[in-house]
């Protein structure tokens, strides 16, 4: 499972939020958060972001030679 898969998947079950009541908070569709959850690669990036925005995050690019890259992330 890719990291933001993991993170959305973490985050709204913390949240105790099904993937449909998530979809309908989020204001996204059922299937986007799906997409997310299951590390789908061919995604909408403005889709994405917002749902991140529902956990105050956004994609960023990390530089790749940095050896602290994964520590930066945060579930």
């Amino acid at each position: 499972m890719n990291q933001i898969a993991e993170f959305v998947k973490i985050r709204r079950k913390q949240l105790g939020m099904t993937q449909e009541e998530f979809a309908d908070k989020a204001g996204v569709a059922l299937t986007v958060i799906r997409k997310i959850e299951q590390g789908k690669e061919n995604l909408n990036l403005s889709k994405v972001n917002h749902v991140l925005s529902m956990f105050g995050h956004v994609l960023a690019p990390i530089d790749a030679k940095d050896p602290n890259r994964y520590s930066k992330i945060l579930l």
